[in-house]
């Protein structure tokens, strides 16, 4: 998720990655614009170490992440999908109750 060469645009490993609150997070900070990995940790109350774990960046240097969203796509398009049939058969439970009452 993070910019590296080769990224791998497989939809297991999208999600994988979206699974964890702090990788989310991290997500939308660098949605908003560069930043350290060091000012990325900041807000979370867990080990640098574990940080370094979800950049797979931290080796004792600064490193300016930025978000790479091409993978998210591939997760958006397989949502869509199922919105669309989610949308429909709400709909028809809506109208469904409507007339129940």
């Amino acid at each position: 998720m993070v910019s590296q060469a080769k990224v791998v645009l497989d939809l297991d490993q999208v999600f994988g990655a979206l699974a964890h609150p702090i990788r989310r997070a991290i997500l939308e900070e660098l949605s908003v614009g560069d930043a350290t990995v060091s000012e990325l940790a900041e807000p979370y109350k867990v080990s640098l170490p574990a940080i370094s774990k979800h950049l797979r960046v931290l080796e004792g240097r600064v490193r300016r992440c930025q978000i790479d969203a091409a993978p998210l796509s591939v997760a958006f398009g397989w949502l869509t999908q199922y919105r669309v049939l989610w949308e429909g058969r709400l709909a028809r439970l809506a109208k469904h109750l409507e007339e129940k009452e």
